[in-house]
């Protein structure tokens, strides 16, 4: 079994997530090989409706440790970029 997860790649099993700014940031990085690929989610309740939001970014990072940390950060650039876009209209 550990042969077949190797082979195709796995995710972590470890949801790490945080708050920020009423979003829920869930960092998601991608295994793909050896490396992990920036992937986060982001989730925001409307309406009592969860809305949700992916994030997946070229970027591979030889830790899951680093692909963690820029994941994260990549999710609040994004929220930042989008509350920004919706003040300017």
């Amino acid at each position: 079994m550990k042969f077949l997860k190797t082979l195709f790649g796995s995710k972590p099993t470890e949801e790490t997530f945080e708050i920020y700014k009423d979003f829920r940031i869930i960092v998601e990085p991608m295994r793909e090989g050896s490396k992990y690929r920036l992937a986060a989610r982001i989730e925001n309740e409307v309406d009592g409706e969860v809305q949700t939001q992916q994030v997946i970014r070229a970027d591979t990072f030889d830790s899951l440790e680093q692909a963690n940390e820029v994941s994260l950060a990549k999710a609040k650039q994004v929220i930042d970029e989008q509350a920004k876009m919706r003040v300017g209209t």
